[in-house]
């Protein structure tokens, strides 16, 4: 695991913190049932402070999941594979 993809597990970790680290790759919108609108604005808000970047807000309807903010960061050439 990169050392970006321990980051972004610990921001998930930071906003989910009933999930273990073994089941935030895995997790979605659908499998985790608190995360509402309010968890991810914190969650953006939280992986754009690790990050130091600037998730558009017209993006978060997309980011409904660990993978898509993995590939969302790779596209931003943040994360590796």
């Amino acid at each position: 695991m990169s050392d970006e993809n321990g980051r972004l597990l610990r921001c998930f970790a930071a906003v989910f913190p009933t999930l273990t680290l073994e089941e935030i790759p895995g997790t979605s919108v659908e499998s985790v049932g608190v995360w509402d609108s309010l968890a991810a604005v914190t969650l953006a808000a939280v992986i754009q402070d690790e990050f130091n970047v600037e998730i558009d807000p017209s993006d978060l309807p997309e980011l409904t999941s660990f993978e898509a903010f993995q590939i969302y960061l790779r596209r931003l050439s943040l994360v590796g594979e």
